[in-house]
């Protein structure tokens, strides 16, 4: 069960003028003013899912900055696909930190908002001082784009390349039941099975009976089904549009991260684990959770207190 799950005050959403564009950031902690942390969501994912840590790190003595990132939520929904390269999703985060005065801040991302933290430290070293990634791995930059590669070892089903392959047509099946595909992917207590044939995605957004128990409280899910029928699952999608994009983007930044760093894996995460991460994350500390994809959910009082210890035994420089 979950007590007390939604008595847990979440913040009020102020919209600011970022990087071209308006987001929706939910702040906490003013009061730690000159303590920064960003946290950085997933897809399809919302802000709201720091709803457990936001208070624990604002007891903690930091200033929570959590915005709902382009393409999600109240914030903006540009209509190029490139308006969501790895590009404009830094340049939001370092707009953001410009907009609170802060030249640095600590930066924790869960899924593509690892990804787009990872990127954001390479592109902009100076501005990180610590990072505290969630179910996605630094990813290496082989030799050949990243969609190519996937394309080549997974095949056109993968949902990764059927985003691209196919555009729009899973987006119309996730739009047309946002609560049903947003229950059946939010789960716990998942069994690992092997993978079926076709994209697994359309197979669960349509699935009569998914496996394990649903994640998240009835007013949870009445969060992000009012968000995602307001916005459409598009603007997050074209995240994944852009996955060669930002691979050229990425080519001259030096790869190797030098800021500590914690990896918190879920261990029934279908996403796999990064066995080079400390090649390229020479300071990175990893940690295994039982849990599955939504971690920071699944064992919300586990998580925040890993990040809290971490954080405290990795002083700000």
């Amino acid at each position: 069960m979950h007590p007390n799950t939604h008595e847990i005050p979440f913040p009020n959403a102020t919209m600011i003028s970022v990087n071209g564009v308006d987001l929706e950031v939910f702040e906490a902690g003013q009061e730690h003013a000159g303590n920064p942390v960003v946290l950085c969501h997933g897809w399809p994912d919302l802000a709201y899912t720091w709803r457990y840590q936001i208070p624990a790190l604002v007891a903690a003595g930091y200033h929570v900055i959590a915005p709902n990132q382009r393409g999600f939520g109240n914030s903006a929904r540009p209509d190029d696909v490139v308006e969501y390269d790895i590009e404009h999703l830094t340049g939001d985060l370092a707009a953001l930190l410009d907009h609170f005065g802060y030249e640095r801040a600590t930066f924790v991302g869960h899924d593509w908002g690892a990804f787009v933290v990872w990127s954001f430290t390479l592109l902009n070293p100076q501005r990180v001082d610590r990072v505290v990634a969630m179910s996605l791995a630094y990813l290496e930059r082989g030799e050949i784009p990243w969609l190519d590669f996937m394309e080549a070892v997974l095949g056109s089903d993968y949902y990764f390349v059927h985003f691209n392959k196919q555009p729009g047509v899973a987006d119309a099946v996730f739009d047309a039941d946002p609560a049903r595909f947003i229950n059946n992917l939010y789960r716990r207590d998942e069994p690992l099975l092997p993978p079926k044939p076709g994209m697994a995605l359309i197979q669960i957004a349509e699935d009569d009976a998914p496996p394990g128990e649903p994640l998240l409280t009835q007013q949870e899910l009445a969060v992000y089904d009012a968000a995602f029928t307001r916005s459409g699952f598009t603007g997050g999608i074209n995240w994944y549009r852009n996955l060669n994009r930002n691979w050229h983007r990425l080519a001259d930044a030096d790869p190797v991260i030098q800021q500590p760093a914690l990896m918190i894996y879920g261990l029934r995460d279908a996403v796999a684990r990064s066995e080079s991460l400390s090649t390229f994350v020479p300071n990175v500390e990893e940690l295994s959770l039982d849990s599955g994809h939504w971690v920071q959910q699944e064992r919300h009082s586990e998580t925040t207190g890993a990040i809290l210890e971490w954080l405290a035994q990795h002083p700000s420089s």
